[in-house]
C-alpha cells in the first residue's frame, strides 16, 4: 500500500564529477547530474532550464556556499543555504548550517539541520493555470479563500521568529 504513494526520483545521468582532492574556488552552474565528493568554495547552481538537474553531494563533501538545485541529496556538509525547487534528501551522515528551502523533504535519522526548514508550496502556481473562468465545481474548500492564490512568503504562518 505504502509502494503506490511513494514517487520514486527520477534518475539523472551523471555529466560532472568533482573528485575526493578537488577543490573550487568560486561559483559553479551544472545541468544534468553532478556527483561532489570534494569542496567548493562559492555557490552552485543548475541550470535555468534544467528542471531534472541533481546534485548529490557525498559523505566527506563539502560546500561552503548557497544551493540552489531542483533535486539534491546530501550526505555530505553544506555552509550555506539549501534552495531545492523539487526535492530535498537529506541522508544520515547530513550536515546543514543554513535554511534549507524545499517543495519535498526526506530526512533520515542522523541528518543535521542548524537553520530553518521552510517550505516552498508551489501548488497554488500549479493549479493556477487550471482554472476555467466562470466554472465552479464546488471543490473548494472555504478553508483556503484568498489563502492559496497569494504567493508564499517562505515561512510558515505557525512558525514564530524572535
Amino acid at each position: 500500500m505504502l509502494s503506490r504513494r511513494k514517487k520514486k526520483m527520477k534518475v539523472a545521468r551523471v555529466d560532472t564529477i568533482l573528485g575526493r582532492n578537488s577543490v573550487i574556488e568560486g561559483d559553479l552552474r551544472f545541468s544534468g547530474g553532478m556527483h561532489l565528493e570534494g569542496t567548493i568554495h562559492g555557490n552552485i547552481s543548475a541550470d535555468d532550464q534544467d528542471e531534472d538537474a541533481l546534485l548529490v553531494i557525498n559523505e566527506g563533501a563539502v560546500i561552503k556556499g548557497d544551493v540552489k538545485v531542483p533535486r539534491v541529496v546530501i550526505s555530505g556538509s553544506v555552509e550555506g543555504d539549501v534552495h531545492a525547487s523539487a526535492r530535498v534528501e537529506l541522508s544520515s551522515g547530513a550536515q546543514v548550517t543554513g535554511n534549507v528551502y524545499y517543495t519535498l523533504i526526506e530526512m533520515a535519522m542522523g541528518a543535521e539541520v542548524n537553520g530553518n526548514l521552510v517550505h516552498q508550496s508551489k501548488e497554488a502556481l500549479r493549479l493556477e493555470h487550471l482554472k476555467v473562468p466562470g466554472e465552479s465545481h464546488g471543490t473548494e474548500p472555504p478553508s483556503r479563500e484568498g489563502g492559496a492564490e497569494k504567493p508564499v512568503s517562505g515561512v510558515s504562518s505557525g512558525s514564530a521568529h524572535s
